[in-house]
């Protein structure tokens, strides 16, 4: 089969097109950076420069595709220029979903983000959960708008499922959308010390492998114009380093920082940002993010997919195998 896949040098998009195209599959995908691509190598993948913005390219890079995966994403921790979180993340996703319909392709997953269900409040969240709380982030705010119009298209006769990650983390670019494997391989290295608030928030933690199979599954068993959230395990911030202690046996010094301090550090960051151009390592919004229970369920997707997933001590083992590897 040829399948076309965008954001295929990114994190979860680049496990998946080495997937596909192991699977024998002929993989049809766009890059904007020619030497992102030097590390993603297979016979059966086939680059096309592009982007998401320019509907030609994808129209180019799709032909002959039966099936479309769209990955890409702008997932920053802040736009670079105001409206870069709308065009890259609403309007490049309706162009991959249009230029699709013009190719005669009626099956599209679409990976949005679990994010922008919202928090926890005393029960999971579920596909059906709307969140007391405004969005924290552009970039959910951003995801949100694009399953709104997602499911305004779906009702058009394009079949098309939404798959919603949690915090994924595994081998991959070392990039925002990778940021949990960042943070253990900062720890790992002694160079990651802070523990947020007192450290009892729980977070959902799903291993990339699971989130690519999750994908697959959801091409193959979705329903139209369903959301599928793929899931992980939920653990607080002192399990999650409790567990990477555990794998590494040692321990490294953690300090807690209260949400105060944190947004403290966050706003002298986002200061520097516009003297110096350096991007800030956490944000305002992130920070708020921080203070809040994320239990997930995914058992609709593990119901209707047949969907799974390994513990957090196994994805970590298996991610700090790989990076030591390297």
């Amino acid at each position: 089969m040829k399948i076309f896949v965008t954001g295929a040098t990114g994190f979860i998009g680049s496990n998946l097109v080495l997937i596909l195209a192991k699977q024998g599959n002929i993989v049809h995908a766009i890059y904007r950076s020619k030497n992102k691509t030097e590390n993603i190598i297979h016979e059966n993948i086939k680059w096309f420069p592009g982007n998401i913005l320019d509907v030609e390219s994808l129209k180019t890079a799709m032909q002959g595709c039966e099936q479309v995966y769209h990955a890409a994403a702008y997932a920053a921790s802040s736009e670079v220029n105001p409206g870069d979180f709308t065009k890259y993340n609403v309007q490049g996703t309706l162009n991959v979903i249009d230029a699709a319909r013009q190719n005669g392709i009626n099956d599209i997953v679409v990976t949005s983000s679990a994010g922008v269900l919202g928090p926890s409040f005393g029960e999971q969240v579920t596909e059906k959960s709307v969140s007391p709380l405004p969005h924290f982030t552009g970039y959910e705010r951003s995801k949100a708008e694009a399953e709104r119009l997602i499911t305004e298209r779906a009702k058009k006769g394009t079949r098309i499922i939404i798959v919603s990650p949690t915090r994924v983390f595994g081998p991959g670019p070392l990039n925002e959308s990778n940021s949990v494997t960042k943070i253990i391989k900062q720890y790992i290295n002694g160079k990651w010390h802070i523990l947020p608030g007192n450290g009892s928030c729980i977070g959902n933690y799903v291993y990339v492998d699971d989130i690519v199979a999750g994908h697959i599954l959801a091409m193959q068993k979705g329903k139209a114009g369903e959301k599928y959230i793929l899931a992980g395990e939920n653990i607080s911030y002192n399990d999650f380093f409790r567990t990477i202690e555990k794998v590494i046996g040692r321990k490294q010094t953690l300090y807690k920082l209260s949400i105060s301090m944190m947004l403290t550090l966050a706003y002298i960051f986002i200061s520097l940002q516009k003297v110096i151009k350096l991007k800030p390592l956490i944000t305002p919004s992130l920070v708020r993010k921080f203070n809040y229970n994320w239990v997930v369920s995914g058992k609709k997707a593990e119901t209707e997919l047949d969907y799974k997933f390994i513990s957090f001590e196994a994805g970590v083992r298996k991610t700090i195998f790989c990076l030591n590897q390297k």
